[in-house]
């Protein structure tokens, strides 16, 4: 039987307890405002300043105020506003697909979602096929002119003898 060093064991015990950790911060607390949370982080203020929405700290932001009402409103709507998606969707039909901080995955959204790791793929295995490509290259080549030497005859030799004596 393999016995595991004691660094691996405590490593995979941190690991654990860090993953339950994690997973224990967001177990308490009022739903709703979890919810409220989860879907304004998902959305931009429309302000230009780029931010998070419930995370706008631009100074007379005309634009955060309003959308967080308006949060609020759907989510306090008939049947509690309905699912997520459906809440998102109705900040999409009014203020265009910028509102939302990562693309909705289904339909053409896909591509926002696959192209990005598509292209770090082929770059990656491009770049190992060129390196790979230049190594053979390289092995079919003498490495130096110092590796080469001619064949030299005898009456060369000799001649060198020769002209480099004192």
């Amino acid at each position: 039987m393999y016995k595991w060093p004691k660094h691996l064991l405590r490593l995979a015990q941190l690991l654990v307890l860090c993953t339950l950790a994690v997973t224990m911060l967001g177990a308490g607390g009022d739903a709703s405002s979890t919810r409220f949370s989860r879907i304004g982080h998902n959305m931009i203020c429309v302000c230009s300043c780029g931010q998070v929405l419930l995370e706008c700290n631009h100074v007379g932001c005309p634009d955060s105020s309003r959308m967080i009402g308006e949060l609020t409103d759907q989510m306090a709507g008939p049947n509690g506003g309905g699912a997520d998606s459906l809440i998102l969707n109705w900040f999409v039909a009014k203020y265009g697909a910028t509102v939302l901080a990562a693309p909705i995955r289904g339909g053409f959204d896909l591509v926002a979602w696959f192209i990005p790791l598509t292209l770090f793929v082929a770059a990656t295995l491009g770049t190992a096929f060129l390196v790979r490509h230049w190594a053979a290259r390289r092995s079919l080549q003498p490495a130096s002119l110092a590796d080469f030497t001619p064949p030299v005859s005898d009456s060369t030799r000799d001649r060198i003898r020769r002209e480099t004596e004192y």
